[in-house]
């Protein structure tokens, strides 16, 4: 039987999905407890792995097992024994999945969504949560920058040096910001994306938000195919991994 399970996570404590010796691992912590629900070693296979501080608000992950527990049942059994250890992790639901679905492999389309604070006072119940940037952002100027980046291009520029891709060509879908009040929400959607792109990305549009740069600097990046020329890449608490549709 396969099952398929949707997962929320706070990734704060955590070296992020995938399991490594350096420390806590979401991957980790719903292993150990599957281990203790059915007595044997399962393997998680995630839609997309997320780095360390990096949180889910829907990631999508799926195994296989023998066990004739009912799967729309599992979640809650989940959710009792990482209670015991953690509340930084929560199965949203759980469910029984055709044998030729894979998490990763049968996604149509990822969204993240990246959440900047932007006033002048930091928030200690955002901290974690939101990147703060007490600087005025003119997300006007943001918007415009990134209609650049709209389809298919060579985003070579905006990937991290550490990227184990052999390609950097990838097609984003949609691009969306939106100010409500002191908040500036950044969503943007792909088939893939590149190691840290979406990270490199928003450090790019804050910098024409600051007004660093103008906006058509977003396109000379782009062209210049190196990530030296793009902006940082903005720190791993502001950004989320919405949703994965299949």
């Amino acid at each position: 039987m396969r099952v398929r399970i949707n997962i929320e996570y706070d990734g704060t404590k955590y070296v992020g999905w995938q399991k490594q010796k350096n420390g806590k691992s979401i991957q980790g912590e719903i292993e150990a407890c599957l281990l203790k629900l059915y007595k044997e070693e399962i393997k998680l296979f995630v839609a997309g792995r997320t780095d360390s501080g990096v949180h889910a608000i829907e990631q999508v992950a799926h195994f296989d097992t023998n066990n004739k527990i009912e799967a729309k049942r599992i979640y809650l059994a989940l959710n009792f024994l990482l209670n015991e250890s953690s509340n930084d992790i929560s199965i949203l639901t759980s469910e029984e999945a055709s044998l030729e679905f894979h998490s990763r492999f049968s996604a149509k389309k990822r969204t993240y969504l990246y959440k900047i604070l932007n006033r002048r006072s930091p928030s200690p119940i955002y901290s974690n949560r939101m990147y703060w940037i007490p600087y005025e952002l003119d997300e006007v100027l943001m918007r415009e920058a990134a209609s650049y980046l709209i389809g298919r291009h060579d985003f070579n520029s905006f990937r991290s040096r550490e990227c184990q891709s052999e390609k950097s060509i990838r097609s984003l879908e949609t691009i969306n910001i939106q100010r409500i009040k002191d908040q500036i929400l950044i969503q943007i959607s792909a088939k893939s994306f590149l190691h840290n792109q979406v990270r490199i990305i928003v450090g790019t549009l804050i910098n024409i938000g600051r007004k660093y740069w103008k906006k058509e600097k977003m396109l000379e990046i782009l062209n210049y195919k190196n990530r030296i020329y793009a902006g940082p890449t903005a720190p791993a608490e502001g950004l989320y991994l919405k949703k994965i549709h299949y």
